[in-house]
């Protein structure tokens, strides 16, 4: 389960990810960084926990200008290395997803996060942060492990492992899981002054929500 739950961000998992497109998360969601970004060609978007860089890379194809950001200094690196290789200019830093004080405010279009939060306790403090650096009314999209999936026993298909609610933490390390819950999510981005206008739970392989995706706008200054 660790494997999928942080792919982006999972090693040699994460690097064999498609470059073409922005994946929020295992299942079906091609084609979803269009519904949800749309046109991001001149645009400035921030990619919190970048991983691998392969979103990062995705973006830069489509004409953005990126920033990624990773917590894991060798992970940031291999980012760098991807996005020369690929071609493409990325701005790459080896950062906690929460001490974002030295990006600008109110200079990017969009920010994205795919799977990454999961590893962060305090989503708020995280939700604060990008509030500051987005222009006026312009998203947050961010993907979680579905809280659903995560309930389930990775070594026996089907079978429930723990309960909806449970906190209790998931792997270590780079892996590291918080069970954030969808209500919890939902007003910890309400508090930070966002307006959420689009949830989505995309079916994964195992036919149940592998993720929930989270569209959010910035609301006042």
């Amino acid at each position: 389960m660790q494997t999928w739950t942080r792919y982006t961000t999972s090693g040699t998992s994460g690097q064999n990810r498609p470059t073409d497109s922005v994946e929020f998360g295992p299942g079906e969601v091609v084609g979803l960084d269009r519904r949800l970004l749309g046109d991001v060609s001149g645009l400035r978007v921030l990619d919190l926990g970048t991983g691998t860089g392969n979103s990062a890379i995705a973006l830069a194809r489509q004409g953005a200008r990126v920033v990624a950001i990773d917590p894991d200094a060798d992970q940031a690196e291999f980012a760098r290395q991807s996005a020369e290789q690929a071609e493409v200019h990325v701005e790459v830093h080896h950062a906690d997803l929460a001490d974002l004080a030295f990006l600008h405010a109110d200079t990017f279009d969009a920010v994205i996060s795919v799977h990454a939060l999961a590893s962060v306790s305090d989503l708020g403090r995280v939700f604060r942060q990008t509030h500051r650096l987005l222009k006026a009314d312009r998203p947050l999209v961010a993907s979680f492990p579905h809280p659903a999936a995560l309930m389930l026993d990775p070594d026996a298909d089907a079978t429930i492992a723990s309960a909806y609610h449970d906190n209790e933490l998931l792997g270590e390390g780079p892996h590291l899981t918080h069970r954030h819950g969808i209500a919890h999510v939902f007003t910890q981005l309400t508090r930070a002054n966002y307006r959420v206008d689009m949830m989505l739970e995309p079916i994964g392989p195992d036919l149940h929500p592998a993720s929930v995706i989270f569209r959010a706008r910035k609301v006042g200054t």
